[in-house]
């Protein structure tokens, strides 16, 4: 039976996809089949020779970080203004976070504060595409090849978007990606690891096979014949279960389909909130270069008006009818599980007394410190174009205000 399409976002292979699966009472899942040939096309599309389903944008984080050895005292290098999951993904795998600087006018990490904060403990550097935008990614490669550094990134947020040319996710040594409901792809839940390293991508691989022998960079599951054998030495490392399930890899692939078209409507919502603000001087977007192409998750602005707060301009604009303005994530640092040690529970143990109490000190980012409460990101996922009009008309009608 055909099922009408209900959703703006769904209109390729989802349901064809799912039926698959269903009519054969899930046999494709015993050997990952719709994973693998969802992995396989994300890799194809990304540009990379690996591609690894995770249950979730937050998994494949923590799986990288495991891969490459991360122990207690390793620190790795990250962004504090972005929401909790890459902080908690460095706790998770036993590393210590260190929190760099952004930058003034692309609001991501910046290179010359990773630079001041390598240690001989540093052992990664976590490449975060804010709202979108890739990092100055070269220059961060170049400071992690001269301190023989690990560098992922962290594409959450960020589909399509390239950096001189090649797209986010095929750049640095590992990348990753979040299919939940709100990003550019979607199937309600969902991540991926890309990569180029072959050995790296096989023990991500067990990481999300709770450490299974026989599968593979580009192999996801056991065959039947090696489960039935006695003999078979199943777990042969530590793992967890965080595979991308196959009902969730059917929607993917299908979103993955349909990719350009689906990051194309935020372009276009981006395009208008754009000349909406192209006339006024206190409402600062994230400045884009010529070697980026921004895939704008959201449309980001710094509030830079001498008497209007934040929560006055978005009253004022939800007042006008306009949709509510998302803010910024408050710093990962400043969040109470870093300003109290005790909510790490056993944690706390694994993070030097020094670098538990620059959490609580004021000044140890404060440029992100000086952005975080002013910043105000606009809806981009209108499927309606003539909503997107209307949102960024009234906009426009608010700067008049003031």
């Amino acid at each position: 039976m055909d099922i009408e399409r209900k959703s703006n976002r769904i209109f390729g292979n989802e349901l064809k996809y799912l039926k698959e699966i269903l009519e054969t009472d899930f046999r494709t899942s015993a050997f990952g089949m719709m994973a693998n040939r969802f992995e396989k096309a994300f890799a194809e599309k990304i540009g990379v020779n690996y591609a690894i389903g995770h249950n979730s944008g937050t998994t494949p984080l923590h799986s990288m970080l495991e891969a490459i050895g991360i122990e207690p005292g390793n620190e790795v290098i990250v962004s504090p203004l972005t929401m909790s999951a890459p902080t908690y993904a460095i706790l998770q795998a036993g590393g210590t976070p260190v929190y760099a600087d952004i930058d003034p006018e692309s609001f991501t990490i910046s290179p010359e504060s990773i630079e001041k904060n390598i240690t001989s403990k540093t052992k990664a550097i976590s490449a975060i595409a804010l709202y979108g935008l890739p990092c100055e990614l070269e220059r961060i490669m170049d400071i992690a090849k001269k301190n023989s550094l690990f560098v992922y990134e962290d594409n959450a947020q960020c589909m399509l978007g390239t950096y001189k040319g090649k797209f986010a996710g095929s750049i640095a040594h590992a990348g990753s990606f979040s299919f939940q409901r709100l990003k550019h792809l979607t199937c309600g839940e969902g991540g991926m690891l890309t990569t180029n390293d072959k050995d790296l991508a096989e023990k991500v691989r067990r990481m999300t096979c709770l450490g299974y022998a026989n599968v593979g960079a580009k192999k996801g599951a056991v065959t039947k014949m090696e489960l039935q054998d006695p003999n078979y030495d199943r777990h042969i490392s530590f793992g967890f279960k965080s595979r991308l399930p196959e009902l969730c890899a059917a929607v993917a692939l299908a979103q993955l389909e349909n990719a350009k078209a689906l990051v194309d409507i935020r372009l276009k919502s981006a395009q208008l909130w754009h000349e909406a603000i192209s006339d006024c001087n206190w409402l600062i977007p994230q400045k884009v270069s010529p070697d980026h192409k921004h895939s704008y998750w959201s449309y980001a602005v710094r509030l830079n008006h001498p008497k209007l707060t934040w929560h006055q301009f978005r009253d004022k604009f939800v007042e006008m009818g306009g949709d509510g303005i998302y803010s910024a994530w408050k710093l990962s640092y400043q969040e109470p599980l870093l300003q109290d040690p005790s909510n790490l529970g056993w944690r706390n143990r694994l993070i030097s007394k020094e670098r538990l109490l620059s959490y609580r000190q004021k000044g140890l980012c404060p440029m992100a410190e000086n952005y975080q409460p002013k910043l105000l990101a606009f809806k981009t996922d209108y499927w309606d174009a003539n909503e997107a009009y209307k949102q960024t008309e009234i906009l426009k009608k608010l700067i008049k205000l003031y």
